[in-house]
């Protein structure tokens, strides 16, 4: 495997998203903000800020509200450009401006592996990053792009991972296999959401992945799971049989916005390092915290 610069990335956004109903019954889950910025957007950001030029979406019907927001917006352009309304205008079209947006279907939802499967024609024989939308990793240097410099270096794919407590491995895909040095694993061993007597570790994989196009090969021959679908955790598996694969300890600190709690987190987290808002949001929240004793 020649080394190459990643330049590519999937973002599998084609859920019906129902653990967020009511609110996901006419919007996308992935349009949902965190504060004033939409989920998707920081999962964008973090791909062009490693270096990724080019961002395959794998959607689905009545998604067409996340091509519209990378798209720009005339009307909008317009209306803020004569209310002489700059500042507003340049973050609108900032977005437009932030990356090259491919659209790709998921015509029918066979699963992670296949929603990635569905970007080969678009990818086909580069390296690639998946960032998983539920998954809203902050560090200083963003995860995808500490994953794909151990990609550079390495000449492997690799998965992004993090330790979690005993009573969580079953939330999760868990590798096992031998530490190369610290926070550096050549992955032999994966296992989606395992008891933690049949867990190979307590490294769980966040939905963070630099991937050599081997894959596609692998999840080709991926029988289907539980529910008729293809698990990437699976063909991962074929993939460590076949070649190196290597699971690295990312920096940062990771939010499952995928989950109410999870989402309230990231919210208050990212509103809390905002200089206009952080002193409203404390104010709010000891207000809230005294009126409950």
């Amino acid at each position: 495997m020649s080394k190459q610069i990643v330049r590519k990335a999937v973002i599998p956004a084609a859920g019906l998203g129902t653990r967020f109903l009511p609110a996901t019954k006419a919007i996308p889950k992935e349009m949902i903000p965190i504060v004033d910025v939409p989920m998707i957007q920081h999962i964008v950001e973090e791909a062009v800020r490693s270096g990724i030029t080019d961002i395959v979406l794998i959607t689905a019907r009545n998604k067409e509200a996340i091509e519209n927001h990378f798209d720009f917006s005339y009307e909008l352009e317009d209306t803020l450009e004569k209310k002489e309304k700059k500042d507003l205008l340049e973050i609108s079209r900032s977005i437009g401006k932030m990356c090259n947006l491919i659209s790709v279907r998921q015509k029918m939802p066979l699963g992670l592996g296949h929603a990635v499967l569905c970007a080969a024609p678009v990818i086909g024989n580069e390296p690639f990053a998946v960032l998983l939308g539920d998954d809203l990793i902050d560090s200083k240097v963003p995860c995808t792009q500490q994953l794909c410099e151990i990609y550079a270096r390495e000449n492997a794919s690799v998965v992004g991972v993090m330790e979690v407590p005993a009573a969580e491995v079953s939330k999760y895909g868990i590798v096992g296999g031998d530490m190369l040095r610290a926070g550096l694993m050549h992955v032999k061993r994966l296992v989606e959401k395992p008891a933690m007597a049949d867990a190979p570790s307590r490294y769980a994989i966040p939905g963070r992945y630099v991937l050599s196009p081997s894959i596609f090969e692998c999840l080709r021959n991926t029988k289907p799971g539980k529910g008729g679908e293809i698990q990437l955790t699976d063909a991962l598996q074929l993939l460590a049989e076949r070649e190196k694969l290597l699971a690295f300890q990312f920096e940062g600190t990771r939010y499952d916005t995928g989950d109410r709690l999870g989402f309230i987190d990231a919210t208050l987290a990212f509103a809390l390092r905002r200089p206009d808002l952080a002193a409203g949001v404390r104010e709010i929240m000891k207000r809230h915290l005294e009126i409950r004793g």
